[in-house]
């Protein structure tokens, strides 16, 4: 594949998808900590230090979303959102690859997570793997759903009570799964 990926938003931004730089680290690390906090979508309940942060979302391929330098709107170059893959599974079943996605809160509803799903699909397929799995994406996390099934993933399984959001509320996880061609 030929990086950086280009796309038109919504608002008119132009944004480029390439692979993360280590200087780009540490806003990543920040963004994923804010995500966390707000507690609506990862499984962790504190933010991570930089060696957790490594070990989480840097063991393998790692790829962020930047406004383009042209764009007027955002700052250039300002990471609006980064994603992860690496194999869901050790050996015998690594062919099936893992995902993890995250989007500056003001820039959400701007089509960045569909441009990374998107991407993800093609740079999954160019690396190999044959199909993708996510393992814990939260009933109540409506966005996400839609978009991966409006990309072909189906609901594979559900984990009762997988999660203990904010306020004492329980939620169900689902496991959402596509095959690769």
């Amino acid at each position: 594949m030929n990086f950086p990926l280009v796309k038109l938003l919504k608002d008119g931004t132009v944004v480029e998808l390439n692979y993360m730089h280590t200087q780009e680290q540490e806003v990543v690390r920040a963004l994923l900590n804010t995500v966390i906090v707000e507690g609506k979508t990862y499984p962790q309940k504190q933010p991570l230090s930089q060696a957790e942060f490594a070990a989480y979302w840097l063991i393998q391929d790692a790829f962020v979303v930047k406004a383009s330098v042209e764009n007027a709107t955002h700052s250039p170059q300002e990471i609006l959102g980064a994603f992860y893959l690496k194999p869901n599974f050790p050996g015998r079943c690594s062919h099936i690859c893992n995902a993890g996605f995250i989007v500056q809160p003001g820039s959400r509803g701007q089509g960045i997570g569909r441009f990374m799903g998107e991407a993800m699909l093609l740079i999954a397929a160019s690396l190999g793997y044959e199909a993708v799995m996510f393992n814990l994406v939260f009933e109540t996390n409506i966005p996400s759903i839609t978009l991966w099934q409006s990309l072909g993933f189906e609901i594979i399984g559900r984990i009762p009570q997988a999660a203990k959001l904010d306020e004492e509320q329980v939620v169900d996880a689902l496991i959402i799964y596509r095959a690769l061609p």
